[in-house]
């Protein structure tokens, strides 16, 4: 019994030691497509500074994948935020916050656009439960009548330009994208839908294994 309690002792010593410090990388505005010529700001959310997060991207240029950090190739370094003035088609990419032990934040897809009409979506993840606003809106207006469509198929016509879906479920994932008649078609943006998170009391199991 001492044996086995000694090993379980050494498995949860291992499983704590080997958690990492996490981020969080938030992007402002909230919005996984954007107009070119934006400011835009993006950050890590670090739980401990000494990580040191650094914010890199992945894009594509002519068919050439670059992966570089920000203040270096994109980008100036301000404080703990990265800041991009004027956000040009070519910043197209995915973003993340990355650690210097190799550790990863969570990563944030955004699409700049030249089209007339872009989708306003999340650029995180939505928790089941949750509604989804799509919001379809040219560079001057946010309110026209707009037509929502998710893998291709018709959802319905927003009035006012968007559209809310209540309490999402997994089968509300996809690949969404809206139309403004007479303006124009937006880009397609997928929305990811994620359960909840679970978590594991390592102190209360502590205490059950030794009691």
């Amino acid at each position: 019994m001492e044996e086995t309690s000694l090993l379980w002792l050494l498995f949860l010593i291992s499983l704590l030691s080997s958690t990492t410090n996490q981020a969080s990388l938030i992007v402002s505005p909230r919005s996984s497509q954007m107009f070119r010529g934006r400011h835009v700001s993006l950050s890590c959310e670090e739980d401990d500074r000494s990580a040191r997060w650094t914010l890199r991207r992945n894009t594509v240029k002519d068919k050439d994948e670059t992966r570089a950090e920000c203040g270096v190739d994109w980008g100036k370094t301000v404080g703990s935020s990265c800041k991009i003035s004027y956000i040009l088609p070519w910043d197209s990419g995915v973003y993340w916050c990355e650690s210097r032990e190799g550790a990863t934040s969570n990563s944030i897809n955004i699409t700049v656009s030249d089209k007339p009409v872009i989708l306003q979506s999340p650029v995180l993840p939505v928790k089941e439960g949750e509604d989804l606003t799509l919001t379809c809106k040219t560079k001057r207006s946010s309110n026209l009548p707009a037509c929502f469509y998710k893998d291709g198929s018709f959802i319905r016509t927003g009035p006012a330009g968007h559209m809310t879906i209540r309490h999402v479920s997994r089968s509300d994932e996809g690949l969404y994208k809206c139309l403004i008649s007479s303006v124009g078609e937006s880009p397609p943006s997928w929305v990811s839908v994620t359960g909840e998170e679970v978590t594991f009391d390592f102190r209360s199991s502590f205490i059950q294994i030794f009691t």
